[in-house]
């Protein structure tokens, strides 16, 4: 599976020296990955919320939906 383009997502950025430059949610510390590691292992959105500090449920909402929109795409097709 391809990776998803995440600079196109407006609820993230990445930042040279802040947690190593990985996507995180925008003004935040909390990496992309570790929302899909959570629910991934049954946590819900509820549960991300309470656990770290500083994130909302619009911002987890927002890195799903882009998530599963870009997953709609048709792949590039590489010679």
């Amino acid at each position: 599976m391809p990776s998803l383009d995440w600079s196109a997502c407006p609820a993230v950025e990445s930042i040279p020296g802040k947690v190593s430059g990985a996507w995180v949610l925008r003004g935040t510390r909390m990496p992309v990955s570790a929302i899909f590691e959570n629910l991934e292992s049954g946590a819900s959105i509820d549960n991300l919320v309470q656990w770290f500090d500083g994130i909302n449920r619009k911002q987890v909402q927002a890195v799903i939906e882009f998530a599963a929109r870009s997953l709609d795409q048709a792949p590039a097709l590489t010679p």
